[in-house]
């Protein structure tokens, strides 16, 4: 771990927090006996402060952006490709401790990797506090500003869908999972994306934020052809 450690650009003084940050539920699941706990705690933790960070930049930064704006610019630094390309930017995949189905394939999934990118930096925020992380989100993640702001990166699609809903007065969208299937290391998660009660579309995925994105995709294109 000491050559993530460098390209991560920060020394762990408890190198547990990195370990739990890099440990897959499909590797808990099987060494579950062993006392052996996933990242996903971490996860919600770590998108939390990431979320903080970027907001906070951007809203020091971008003096001219209104809210709407800034909400776009901030869902498509955050979102999973977005938090993948940064995982892969540092060689996070290959230190994932992963169950013994995900071993070939896991290391490469978007979803994996974006998930363990929020799990190190809550490792980081625990270990260090918040300027660290300040400092790695600046070089990892913000720097990729101007790709968004040009619009050459990918898109929210959950967030282009909410700024459409929000031109409509009276207007709640909302997220709903209908179902999971697959064993542990290999889940699918379905979700429906729900307008004032009707469903207006659905997606697939490996996690429940791919699925949402999938669903409001499909919600975008089904809106297109109307």
């Amino acid at each position: 771990m000491v050559k993530l450690e460098q390209r991560l650009g920060y020394t762990f003084k408890n190198p547990e927090y990195l370990r739990r940050a890099l440990t897959h539920s499909s590797y808990a699941n099987e060494n579950r006996k062993n006392g052996v706990q996933s990242n996903e705690r971490l996860e919600f933790l770590g998108d939390s402060i990431l979320g903080k960070v970027v907001a906070e930049a951007l809203y020091r930064d971008l003096h001219d952006k209104p809210e709407g704006e800034l909400t776009r610019i901030r869902a498509a630094l955050v979102c999973e490709q977005s938090l993948a390309d940064s995982a892969a930017e540092i060689g996070l995949g290959e230190h994932l401790l992963l169950g013994k189905g995900e071993q070939m394939a896991g290391r490469e999934r978007p979803s994996i990797n974006a998930d363990a990118m929020e799990a190190v930096l809550a490792a980081v925020y625990l270990d260090g506090g918040e300027e660290p992380v300040r400092l790695i989100v600046d070089r990892l993640i913000l720097s990729k500003l101007p790709q968004v702001r040009s619009g050459r990166m990918g898109k929210d699609f959950k967030t282009i869908l909410q700024e459409l809903v929000q031109r409509e007065k009276d207007s709640h969208l909302s997220y709903r999972l209908t179902g999971e299937s697959g064993p542990d290391h290999d889940k699918r998660f379905t979700v429906e994306v729900v307008l004032n009660g009707e469903t207006i579309g659905s997606g697939v995925g490996h996690s429940k934020k791919e699925a949402e994105q999938a669903a409001a995709h499909n919600a975008l294109d089904l809106r297109q052809k109307d």
